[in-house]
């Protein structure tokens, strides 16, 4: 006879559920959950430090597998671990990257499909690192931010900065679809510079008037590797972040975004960032995020099945 299962609010919150293990462990699993509580590269308010234990607690209420109205069932067999967050020196960001790409190495190694959960975007960087040994890698890039700054405040390596030290570093990052840009501040240079180097940038009014056209432009049979920034979200939708922007995805808009990513492509890593708890009194934040992470779970084919 099984043990009796905890309800959400009882127990160890892990992701999911999952057994805890260390990143560099004897374990094996189809989904690692790493994370990296680091939101010291941030322009505005803080708070993304707090983001992987509220979405491992926010996870308790969703854990697979799921059963839908249509009696199909998700994520059956699928193994989840959860390796814990990367150990964090307090101010110091070089050690932070090398401790970050370190552990997502090591994670990497163990798991199908590792999950990270952030932390400001700055993290993204450290963790693409860990990914420098994939083919043709794309990144599909749900932000209102560009994020690919060269300076910002005589700083190379902060929120807004991610992306262009990952294709400085990674020879094999070949493109970056970045979808639903908006807002007032953007960086001239940075512009400029991604559309050089041919990235797609999919502004958020292209979304609202044609998802459609936006789902086409997306990457298909590639390796694609997502990164979630929680602002891409409308702040009426999601408050629980340091720079929101008016008029963003609803939930659907962005699921549907991630969905497509995830059927046409081979899903070789997720990260979410920018999730701020304390800036959302109501607990939704969390609670939508971690939903999201396990609908995008769901479509990535892990279990062996597709929805195209």
């Amino acid at each position: 006879m099984s043990a009796p299962a905890h309800l959400p609010y009882g127990g160890v919150a892990t992701f999911a559920r999952a057994p805890q293990v260390q990143p560099g462990g004897d374990w094996q699993a189809d989904v690692g959950v790493l994370g990296v509580p680091f939101d010291i590269a941030l322009g505005f308010r803080p708070g993304a430090r707090f983001a992987p234990r509220a979405l491992r607690e926010a996870s308790l209420r969703s854990v697979p597998p799921f059963s839908g109205l249509d009696g199909t069932v998700r994520l059956a067999g699928v193994t989840f671990a959860d390796a814990g967050d990367v150990v964090l020196p307090s101010l110091e960001p070089e050690l932070m990257r090398d401790r970050t790409t370190a552990a997502a190495r090591e994670v990497r190694a163990r798991c199908r499909l590792p999950v990270f959960l952030g932390g400001d975007h700055s993290v993204s960087f450290p963790l693409l690192r860990a990914f420098h040994d994939v083919p043709d890698l794309h990144v599909v890039q749900l932000d209102a931010h560009l994020d690919f700054t060269d300076v910002r405040n005589d700083t190379r390596y902060s929120n807004s900065s991610p992306f262009r030290r990952a294709c400085e570093a990674l020879p094999n990052l070949t493109h970056i679809t970045t979808v639903g840009l908006r807002g007032l501040r953007f960086d001239p240079e940075a512009v400029a510079a991604a559309r050089a180097r041919g990235h797609t940038l999919i502004p958020m009014t292209d979304v609202t008037r044609d998802l459609g056209a936006v789902l086409d432009a997306l990457p298909t049979g590639k390796n694609v590797y997502l990164s979630v920034d929680v602002d891409g979200l409308d702040p009426a939708v999601l408050p629980g972040t340091s720079s929101p922007e008016p008029d963003g995805f609803t939930y659907a808009q962005a699921m549907a975004v991630l969905a497509a990513a995830a059927r046409r492509n081979t899903l070789v890593g997720l990260d979410l960032v920018e999730l701020a708890p304390n800036l959302d009194p109501s607990g939704r934040s969390e609670l939508l995020m971690a939903r999201l992470i396990m609908e995008t779970l769901c479509e990535a084919g892990l279990d062996g099945s597709r929805r195209d």
